[in-house]
């Protein structure tokens, strides 16, 4: 394949070619004078010529066995123009299923156009749908913090809850809709687990590009098989090319917290039946936007911020919603099942009345479910438990409308007389922890836990109220800026990633950064490790330089990418003893006489930070009674976390007139 000196390529994307670490790349250009030179870029984040780094690996046998593809995205990716290059990637999937089919957008430039024949001739040679598949999954890592799509393990849940919820059986014949249907993910998943004949998929799009791929990626889904697919490049609120058509099932992860989505000129639509969506509750518009589009007895699965189950502003439609039983299910997920990583989304499961006089009168009950414990914090792959959190939600689920069927923990069946008060708060969490009354085990067992921890507690406090303290003789210190000039310990500091997209997760490590600290302490996110800038080891001490999140501790675990204002420092252990490092750095008074401003939002001037001078022998003593002191305060969290939840469960129990002795 022909390449160009134009197109520009980083250390990164020079060692996802050559497959190996960015590292090694780096270590090939210092060795090497017939390393390729800079053409762009920074010292830094350095570019090169794309056809001279070819050249040069294939030269220097550095070139594993890979295909054409590799150097086809970079050629993409220099088309600058996130759009241009969405729709030139749908054009070279269009042209590899028809090699004589017309390109479609003609505003693509001469350079697209040359690309997406040179991309169909390759994907012919090397596999169509695999050659599309690589370059649609590049394209959405580049510009993930643009978009938001869904996992696919969510995308097909979505699809089961909407197949097992809807009214009507057979397989013959089956109409999905999704009128925000983003690159497709939804769409492709519904093809995917329907195993059925006669499907047709319906989607709408408003942006061009993503509708573009959208399609082609169906293309390749549906080819050969008895599926019907059509996406629509319209605004599905605002110019609806639906209007009329009717689904069995709809699924949609809509765009949230849009303001401007059509209140004004939409005020009289006929879509909404159960009240005119406030501005500020665009969410609520798309829900009735599903449900105009059900077939009596359909069932529509929606993704939505957990705001919406509460906010002020939507009560009226979300009683309307509950009263007329199109609202049948509420499902919490755990933070991570989809972006906003840090969030709890739920899914909201709608049903639309079914169409016979004789039918039964709506369910005087909504289904609660709280799935937030499938949660994985710490894990190494990003997300829940996705095989368990299925098979919890979907037996939720499918126990709708047997009510005599026991639910699994934490679903509940709520009366629509406790929903509609004056909140019609329908987050599962305010019903299933209160569901949950801890039997006389239970209750034994926490108060066993309280007892142990107890007893740990006054261990820890014989031990740290015997220690005596010289506080006459000031002890001398260094700080941490004269330590590394020292060469007794070395530091790194975190930075903001770059904009590169989602790493493939077998070369990422988590990332770690304040906010997460402000939460629970888990990393939320994902990074190449060849591009992070600093990276924690086990063993070394890593500290948040932020007033407000202000902390020092040694790091346990798998290696860890580290945010801003966040360091790494790994010690000579020949000098330093890391865990009396730490001590010495996380002091409150440290804390507050390195920090450059009073707020909590100000920074604290790591190298200022003050180390006590001692012999590695003395320090060993310090580093024993600093990890004591952190399991004293471990143990007083522990101990307050459960002696409320004891006095809580208590106060339940007594005020229910259960007292037997």
């Amino acid at each position: 394949m022909s390449t160009t000196n134009a197109v520009p390529v980083s250390l990164a994307e020079i060692a996802r070619i050559a497959g190996v670490g960015r590292a090694a790349v780096s270590n090939w250009r210092r060795r090497h004078d017939s390393f390729p030179t800079r053409i762009g870029g920074t010292d830094v984040s350095p570019q090169f010529s794309l056809a001279e780094v070819e050249q040069w690996l294939r030269d220097n046998g550095k070139l594993k066995d890979i295909g054409g593809r590799e150097f086809l995205w970079p050629r993409f990716e220099a088309l600058g123009s996130r759009d241009e290059s969405g729709l030139a990637v749908a054009e070279a999937a269009r042209r590899m299923r028809a090699p004589r089919v017309r390109i479609s957008h003609s505003e693509l430039s001469p350079e697209a156009k040359e690309l997406v024949g040179e991309a169909a001739r390759l994907g012919r040679s090397e596999g169509p749908r695999e050659t599309f598949e690589f370059l649609l999954q590049r394209w959405l890592e580049t510009h993930v913090r643009q978009l938001s799509s869904t996992p696919l393990q969510l995308a097909s849940l979505m699809t089961r809850i909407a197949l097992a919820v809807r009214l009507g059986e057979g397989k013959a014949g089956l109409t999905v809709f999704d009128p925000a249907c983003g690159t497709g993910h939804l769409p492709a998943a519904a093809a995917q687990v329907y195993d059925g004949s006669g499907l047709v998929v319906l989607g709408c799009e408003r942006d061009p590009a993503l509708a573009a791929l959208a399609s082609a990626r169906l293309g390749f889904i549906t080819e050969n098989q008895d599926i019907r697919t059509e996406i629509a490049t319209a605004d599905a609120l605002r110019e609806d090319p639906f209007a009329g058509a009717r689904a069995d099932i709809a699924i949609c992860n809509p765009p949230f917290n849009e303001r401007d989505w059509g209140y004004e000129e939409l005020a009289t639509d006929q879509r909404w039946t159960h009240g005119l969506p406030p501005r500020t509750e665009p969410e609520l518009a798309w829900v009735q936007h599903l449900l105009s589009h059900l077939k009596p007895g359909g069932a529509a699965v929606i993704v939505l911020p957990p705001a919406v189950a509460s906010r002020k502003a939507g009560r009226r439609i979300r009683g309307s919603l509950l009263r007329t039983g199109a609202l049948r299910a509420v499902v919490a997920l755990p933070p991570g099942s989809a972006q906003p990583h840090s969030v709890s989304l739920q899914l909201w499961v709608l049903r639309a009345a079914p169409d016979s006089s004789a039918s039964a009168p709506p369910s005087q009950e909504a289904l609660l479910v709280d799935a937030a414990r499938f949660a994985r914090p710490g894990a190494r792959e990003p997300g829940p438990d996705w095989d368990a959190l299925g098979s919890f939600v979907l037996s939720a689920v499918e126990a709708l409308d047997r009510p005599d069927d026991d639910l699994p923990e934490s679903a509940v069946r709520v009366p629509l007389l406790d929903l509609l008060d004056d909140e019609v708060d329908v987050t599962p969490g305010r019903y299933t922890a209160s569901n949950a009354e801890p039997s006389g085990i239970e209750l034994a067992a926490s108060w066993g836990e309280l007892g142990a921890s107890l007893a740990d507690l006054a261990g820890q406090v014989q031990y740290l109220s015997k220690l005596g303290f010289e506080t006459e003789t000031p002890q001398a210190t260094a700080t941490v800026g004269d330590l590394v000039k020292a060469g007794a310990l070395t530091l790194r500091a975190g930075q903001q990633p770059s904009e590169t997209g989602a790493p493939p997760r077998k070369t990422a490590v988590p990332l770690l950064t304040v906010s997460d600290l402000l939460m629970d302490g888990t990393p939320s996110g994902l990074l190449l490790a060849d591009s992070a800038h600093a990276i924690a080891e086990e063993g070394d001490v890593v500290v948040a330089g932020v007033v407000r999140a202000f902390k020092a501790w040694v790091h346990e675990g798998p290696p860890m990418a580290l945010g801003p204002q966040l360091y790494s420092l790994r010690v000579d252990p020949e000098r330093l003893d890391a865990h009396f490092l730490a001590g010495c750095l996380r002091a409150p008074a440290n804390g507050r006489q390195a920090g450059t401003h009073a707020s909590s939002s100000s920074r604290v001037d790591i190298r200022r930070l003050q180390v006590l001078q001692l012999p590695l022998e003395e320090q060993a003593t310090y580093a024993e009674t600093f990890r004591r002191l952190r399991a004293f305060e471990a143990l007083l969290t522990r101990a307050e976390g459960l002696g409320k939840g004891l006095v809580g469960n208590m106060s339940d129990l007594l005020a229910a007139g259960g007292l037997t002795a």
